[in-house]
């Protein structure tokens, strides 16, 4: 969920089934700030702490991401 003046761009906002305002995701659960051709978030400098959770690619950041997709459709 997003904070408030996160400067976060409006392209990039989505709001959840409780109108909560979060990162949108694409239709294959990436998010959509992410530069597909870089790998590399497109707006923040350093990647959000949830951003490093995972290394990209791996089983868990892979699960989470298939959890993620689900619970935002």
């Amino acid at each position: 969920m997003l904070i408030t003046d996160t400067g976060v761009p409006e392209r990039f906002i989505d709001t959840d089934d409780w109108g909560g305002e979060v990162m949108r995701r694409l239709d294959d659960g990436w998010c959509a700030a992410l530069d597909r051709d870089s790998m590399r978030c497109s707006i923040y400098e350093l990647r959000p702490l949830i951003c490093r959770e995972f290394e990209l690619g791996e089983a868990d950041c892979l699960s989470e991401r298939r959890g993620i997709a689900t619970a935002y459709r």
